[in-house]
């Protein structure tokens, strides 16, 4: 069973840094991009940073482009969102989601994605 499991949430003050980690198990990520995903309770869960399957081509949002850093170690089945320059408008559940696909494909379109872990929480408070 293919699972995706966050970690790394936490409580950090404005500027500070966090580094979330999306680990899955049952399948290689070889052959999945992957997005991380972001919703405060009440609003629409918003596209934050994503990566294709070689790691080759990413995007991110507008709101965290400078800030946030995507990456991935296949041989660890693991994909990072590294976060720094944290604000209070960061806060929020994050979220990894995986789909199949080869080549540059990746998307900051939640619906594009058929597989989503648990979520970690991430609050910017001093």
């Amino acid at each position: 069973q293919f699972q995706l499991v966050e970690s790394g949430g936490g409580l950090v003050q404005p500027g500070g840094s966090l580094r979330l980690s999306c680990a899955a198990s049952g399948y290689t990520l070889d052959y999945y991009a992957i997005g991380w995903f972001r919703q405060v309770p009440g609003k629409e869960r918003e596209g934050v940073s994503c990566i294709s399957s070689s790691g080759g081509s990413t995007n991110y949002a507008d709101s965290v482009k400078g800030r946030f850093t995507i990456s991935r170690d296949n041989a660890k089945n693991t994909v990072y969102l590294q976060m720094n320059s944290l604000k209070p408008e960061d806060t929020a559940v994050y979220y990894c989601a995986a789909e199949t696909a080869f080549g540059s494909w990746h998307s900051l379109d939640e619906d594009e994605y058929d597989y989503w872990g648990q979520g970690t929480q991430v609050t910017v408070s001093s």
